[in-house]
């Protein structure tokens, strides 16, 4: 039950943490990257369905990002998903291909996204946190209809703690190797 408890909160743990990369990998830092646009859903005759399933994404030069729909047709939806998006991007359509600039970024901008950055970074370390809290209540539960003893809940505590230390410690890195990349000129 215990082994269960604790590859139950791993899991979890470890989800907290991709997700906290996604999230990252859509942050625009000046830089083109196809995963800048992975949230966008574009009305499809009526459906909506992920940019990357309408269309081929291509990075051809530093700070520009091209999308060639396979349907002509979708060009003006595609257009209007990005638009509504509020990336703050300006598109340039040749009725086949819409080509994306991404502008430089200026220093205000930089810090405005690191305080981003790292406001994300602690909802998922308060979310990890989370995780580490109905972990350790499951084991008191236990320990109280004496499933469990008293040294077993505590050897089984320490080792939630240890989930927990080694994903916030993730999500620092992860923190840390954005704000680099979001503050390099």
């Amino acid at each position: 039950m215990i082994e269960e408890l604790k590859a139950d909160a791993n899991e979890r743990m470890e989800k907290t943490v991709e997700a906290l990369t996604a999230t990252l990998g859509r942050l625009r830092t000046g830089r083109a990257h196809p995963g800048i646009l992975d949230g966008v859903m574009v009305d499809y005759y009526g459906t909506l369905t992920p940019l990357n399933q309408l269309a081929s994404l291509a990075v051809p030069e530093a700070r520009l990002i091209t999308i060639q729909p396979w349907d002509k047709g979708a060009l003006s939806p595609i257009e209007k998903a990005i638009l509504k998006s509020e990336l703050g991007l300006i598109l340039n359509n040749d009725g086949r291909i819409i080509r994306i600039p991404i502008p430089p970024l200026n220093e205000e901008r930089r810090r405005d996204l690191v305080k981003i950055v790292k406001k994300n970074a602690e909802d998922y370390r308060i979310e990890v946190r989370n995780h580490r809290r109905d972990a350790n209540a499951l084991l008191k539960d236990l320990e109280k209809e004496k499933e469990i003893n008293k040294d077993e809940l505590k050897v089984a505590q320490d080792k939630v703690q240890e989930l927990t230390d080694g994903s916030i410690k993730q999500i620092d890195e992860l923190l840390a190797a954005k704000e680099k990349e979001i503050m390099e000129v």
